[in-house]
């Protein structure tokens, strides 16, 4: 994923890039090992999201193996996952042989939610599967598809896009070593933008959310109105114990290409996470974690659809 940001003037001059690379103006936050925090569940929390089978579909693609941009193993993968997300289709990205991001919709007016996360793998260390780096979130991304479909959707509801982005890591390197990450990663979300000017009206990125001892901070770069909507929402559903109200260190990742087209945009990672080494596999990934986000962000996507 990312490190300190380095995107466009303003904005990208105050954070570290997501899966991926650190500002060297900018020293990389120390990644570390996470004790498991457990999580007290209400008797009135709502059971909407199905975390079962987002961690057996976070299996499958882990299963895969390394899965790098445009590899014939992601491109497997990706005819398996195009036809779990309503209306799912490929999107090429110009530009980038092979790579392409996958989208689903539920229709609505426009502009609409999108709701994001990436499918690729780093390229580096050999054996990466990015469980938590990738698998987890667009896990997620993918069942929140299949509960909001089985929703009663308001009258005039807004369009929902789900899109799991392709090249999101660099082609080659580990995106903290690529002083031009912001360039050379978010291939598939900046393609994404620009193919699809004016239809968003708020961004939801999914990142490192299913590990063990999950906390979600307010990441630096993050629109400030949407993530007290987000905390709000995780107070309804009984998840807000994941979301703490604190502030993380700003982040390249792939809500940069929507925060700099003026989108309120909020990356929902756990930076302290190891997601960029070995560890990053099955044993890391909690299924009460995918539960908690996916409950809290259907709630926020139920609420920002209607307004």
């Amino acid at each position: 994923m990312r490190s300190p940001l380095v995107a466009s003037a303003a904005l990208l001059a105050l954070a570290p890039a997501g899966c991926g690379s650190s500002d060297p103006r900018i020293p990389t936050r120390v990644q570390r090992s996470i004790a498991v925090t457990p999580q007290v569940v209400s008797a009135r929390a709502p059971d909407r999201f199905d975390a079962s089978r987002a961690f057996a579909l976070t299996k499958l693609q882990v299963s895969y193996g390394q899965r790098p941009a445009g590899s014939p193993q992601l491109r497997k993968l990706g005819e398996r996952l195009v036809i779990r997300l309503p209306r799912g289709h490929f999107e090429n990205v110009p530009g980038q042989p092979g790579v392409r991001n996958i989208v689903g919709t539920l229709p609505g007016r426009r502009p609409g939610i999108v709701v994001g996360a990436h499918y690729d793998t780093l390229v580096k260390p050999a054996g990466f599967v990015g469980a938590n780096n990738g698998a987890a979130g667009s896990a997620i991304v993918i069942e929140l598809a299949h509960a909001l479909a089985k929703l009663h959707r308001p009258k005039d509801a807004r369009q929902v896009r789900f899109v799991l982005f392709d090249g999101e890591e660099p082609p080659a390197g580990l995106p903290e070593d690529d002083p031009n990450f912001a360039k050379d990663g978010l291939r598939g979300s900046r393609a994404y933008v620009k193919a699809h000017p004016h239809d968003t009206k708020a961004m939801i990125l999914l990142d490192y959310v299913g590990n063990r001892g999950l906390q979600l901070p307010h990441e630096g770069t993050s629109t400030a109105w949407l993530w007290r909507r987000l905390r709000a929402a995780a107070e309804r559903v009984d998840k807000i114990g994941y979301f703490p109200p604190s502030d993380e260190t700003p982040i390249i990742d792939d809500h940069t290409p929507f925060l700099e087209s003026k989108v309120p945009a909020i990356d929902l990672i756990d930076w302290r996470y190891p997601g960029h080494t070995l560890k990053d596999g099955m044993s890391q990934i909690d299924p009460n974690a995918l539960d908690a986000v996916g409950e809290s962000v259907l709630e926020l996507v139920r609420e920002l659809r209607a307004s």
